[in-house]
C-alpha cells in the first residue's frame, strides 16, 4: 500500500543503574503478568529545567533523569503510575491504574490523589494523559478493557480543575492520546485493536465523529504512547515491537525508529534545544533511546509561556 518506511536507528542516552533495580522486590502489577523485572519505564516528559521524568510503573516509582543521563528517585509509593505530563506551572500529574489522576509536587516531592471519580463513578484504571494547549487535560481510562471487553474511556478534565466531559467509551485497551496542531483531533492509541483512533473535537469543544486512522499490524501488544512533531507527523510506540512509528498527517509511514536495545518500546517525548531528539522509554532493559528526526516536537503545555 505504502513504500517500505526509512529506517532510523537509535542509540542509548541513559539506562537505570544497578543501584535502582528492584528485581525481587514484590509488584502485583508483575505478579498479573507472570513476570519479573527491576523495573517497567514509562510515561517520559520534560521539565523547564531539561530534566527527563518518568514513571517505574511496575514499582510505583517517579523517576527524574538529569540532562547527563543520571537517575534519580522522586517518590516511591504503593501505586501503579503508568503516564506522567507536567503543567505549564511546574505540577507534574500522574495517571495511576490503581489511585487515579495523581499530582506531585515536584519540590516536596509528594504525591497525593487529585481525581479518583467522574460523577460518583469510580475510574477503571488511569493510563494515560495529555494537555492541550488551553489546558484542558485529556486522558485514558483503560482498566481492564480489550477487544472483547470493550470498556474504555477517554475523558476531558477542563482547565478549570473540576469539570469532566466523557470524549470517547466502548473502546479495546486506550492507551496514549496526543492532538494535532490545530487541536481539532484527538488520536488515541487503541492497543488490544493495534489502531489509532481520531476524535474529531468540534469548534464548541464538544465531541465529533469517531473514525480509525491507523491500522497497524504485527506485535503481540498493540500501540501504546504517542507524539506530535510540528509538521504534523505522529510518532507511535509500538509495545513489544521494538519499534516507533512515524506516519504523516495522512497516515503514511515515513520513518521506522528500531530499539537499539529491548523490544518492550512504551512512550516517547521530544527533546533537546532543538526539539529533534525522540527520547524513547524501554521497559525491558530500562533504557532512554534516542533518535534524531529532521521535524522539531510540539512545543508541549509545560513549556508554553
Amino acid at each position: 500500500m505504502y513504500p517500505p518506511a526509512e529506517i532510523l536507528q537509535t542509540e542509548i542516552f541513559a539506562q537505570l543503574p544497578e543501584s535502582l533495580h528492584l528485581s525481587d522486590q514484590p509488584s502485583t502489577w508483575l505478579d498479573a503478568r507472570h513476570t519479573k523485572m527491576h523495573s517497567f519505564l514509562e510515561g517520559p516528559a520534560f521539565d523547564r529545567s531539561g530534566n527527563l521524568w518518568c514513571v517505574d510503573l511496575a514499582h510505583g516509582r517517579i523517576l527524574r533523569i538529569s540532562p547527563a543521563g543520571e537517575f534519580e528517585v522522586v517518590v516511591s509509593y504503593a501505586g501503579e503510575p503508568n503516564g506522567l505530563k507536567i503543567h505549564r506551572d511546574g505540577r507534574i500529574f500522574v495517571a495511576d491504574h490503581l489511585h487515579g489522576l495523581m499530582l506531585l509536587d515536584p519540590v516536596a516531592k509528594t504525591i497525593q490523589p487529585y481525581l479518583q471519580h467522574v460523577k460518583r463513578e469510580g475510574l477503571k484504571g488511569l493510563n494515560d494523559l495529555f494537555f492541550a494547549s488551553n489546558g484542558d487535560l485529556y486522558f485514558t481510562d483503560q482498566g481492564e478493557s480489550s477487544l472483547d471487553n470493550p470498556t474504555g474511556r477517554v475523558f476531558r478534565l477542563r482547565a478549570d480543575g473540576k469539570t469532566v466531559d466523557l470524549m470517547m467509551d466502548g473502546l479495546p485497551g486506550p492507551n496514549g492520546l496526543v492532538m494535532n496542531k490545530a487541536e481539532n483531533v484527538l488520536y488515541v492509541a487503541l492497543t488490544h485493536d493495534n489502531a489509532i483512533y481520531a476524535l474529531r473535537i468540534e469548534p464548541n469543544g464538544t465531541r465529533g465523529k469517531v473514525s480509525r486512522f491507523i491500522q497497524l499490524s504485527g506485535s503481540t501488544a498493540g500501540p501504546d504512547g504517542l507524539a506530535m512533531d510540528e509538521a504534523g507527523n505522529l510518532a507511535v510506540v509500538h509495545a513489544q515491537a521494538g519499534t516507533v512509528w512515524i506516519f504523516s498527517p495522512i497516515g503514511e509511514p515515513l520513518y521506522r525508529i528500531r530499539s537499539c536495545t529491548g523490544l518492550r518500546t512504551t512512550n516517547v517525548a521530544f527533546g533537546g534545544a532543538d526539539r529533534r531528539t525522540l527520547f524513547i522509554t524501554e521497559a525491558e532493559r530500562g533504557a532512554i533511546l534516542t533518535a534524531r528526526l529532521p521535524h522539531p516536537g510540539r512545543l508541549m503545555f509545560s513549556h508554553a509561556e
